[in-house]
């Protein structure tokens, strides 16, 4: 079984990060393991990467997309294979895939190859946001940025906690969950994770994510190779 991600809304050590996601694994025995055995195996087209497909929306000085990317390209995957959940959570990517890089810049830097901004696999005029981009956005939403960018239905409760937001911006944030590089998956229904075109390191990038019972949102880094979904930033 692949390292479970625990969400913080401060950045930890990757060490501390390893401990803490094996206290939420005991805690949460929410993880369950893809059909398919790997990437791919999920079915349908998606809505590809062209920006007609998707709503958008303005928020402070910028556009973002208002779901996540479901785009049917190699490295892509539907949270648990299934076709229902790329409907309704958009795929999951690993970070190379994500920025149309080669598989070798999930181990390896490849600052070089990263543009500003950087397309990636976004739509024609839209980008893979970097971290500073992502910073402004939840800046501009303050402290309770969780809460403002969540959907205001489709997260899960826990013992009688209400995971669903304000949708405030139309952001619309749902619970996509995470995939893991041995084809298992986590979380769906209480965690978002969205990359960005930041490194950290060699084999790290940066990300943001929202979770079902926490009011901010956080931010950290961790290795190229999870699969998390993808919102693209207007240029």
């Amino acid at each position: 079984m692949a390292q479970m991600i625990m969400v913080f809304p401060f950045a930890v050590s990757k060490t501390s990060f390893l401990l803490m996601s094996l206290l939420l694994t005991a805690a949460l025995t929410i993880s369950c393991s893809g059909d398919g055995g790997g990437y791919g195996d999920d079915e349908g087209e998606g809505k590809e990467n062209d920006i007609s497909n998707y709503r958008t929306t303005v928020i402070g000085t910028q556009i973002w997309m208002a779901e996540n990317l479901n785009y049917d390209i190699e490295g892509g995957v539907c949270y648990n294979n299934s076709s229902a959940n790329c409907e309704k959570y958009g795929r999951l990517y690993d970070w190379a895939t994500a920025m149309g890089l080669p598989q070798s810049c999930n181990s390896n830097s490849c600052s070089d190859q990263i543009q500003s901004p950087h397309q990636g696999i976004c739509p024609d005029g839209w980008h893979i946001p970097r971290d500073a981009e992502w910073y402004i956005l939840m800046s501009y939403a303050g402290g309770s940025a969780g809460t403002k960018l969540k959907a205001a239905s489709g997260w899960n409760s826990f013992y009688g906690v209400s995971g669903n937001g304000t949708d405030e911006y139309g952001f619309s944030a749902l619970p996509g969950g995470i995939g893991y590089s041995d084809g298992s998956f986590s979380t769906v229904g209480y965690s978002s994770f969205w990359w960005s075109a930041s490194e950290s390191n060699s084999d790290e990038a940066y990300y943001r994510r929202t979770y079902y019972d926490v009011e901010g949102a956080g931010w950290s880094s961790n290795d190229k190779s999870l699969l998390f979904s993808v919102r693209c930033l207007k240029d």
